[in-house]
């Protein structure tokens, strides 16, 4: 479709939508476009500012779906943390010692969250103990 800006030979403005620029030649030509004021059948196209897209428009569209993206993404990723916290045992400190039984067949699988150094983080890994920090999330209020 194409909004034409229109006015007829007493002034009027108006506008008239179509569906090509010869679908309004061809209704003008066949005196189907008229005037809503005066039902003038002279009718011409007025000069229009054209809708351009700029680089800065273009920009804040951008960021709104990025945003919105980040909102969505954020907020799967709370109820992910949440689940793995509602059942998993949060051992403390204790974390790299309780992983190490797990991993090692010392003690029953079972989820466990806690703490540990970077340090300890890394004699885990290099164990082959598989283990993977939550996500710091930011707050809901920013």
């Amino acid at each position: 479709m194409i909004r034409y800006d229109l006015s007829c030979d007493n002034g009027h403005p108006f506008e008239g939508w179509f569906g090509s620029a010869d679908d309004f030649d061809r209704q003008q030509k066949m005196a189907l476009v008229s005037c809503p004021v005066c039902n003038s059948t002279h009718v011409a196209k007025r000069l229009m500012a054209p809708s351009v897209s700029t680089a800065r428009k273009k920009e804040r569209r951008q960021e709104m779906v990025m945003q919105a993206g980040q909102k969505e993404m954020i907020a799967k990723l709370r109820e992910i943390v949440s689940t793995i916290r509602a059942n998993s045992e949060d051992v403390g400190e204790r974390f790299p010692e309780e992983a190490r039984k797990i991993h090692y067949g010392e003690a029953e699988q079972r989820g466990l969250i806690g703490q540990a150094t970077l340090d300890e983080v890394r004699d885990l890994l290099e164990e082959g103990v598989e283990i993977a920090p939550l996500p710091v999330l930011p707050d809901d209020t920013n």
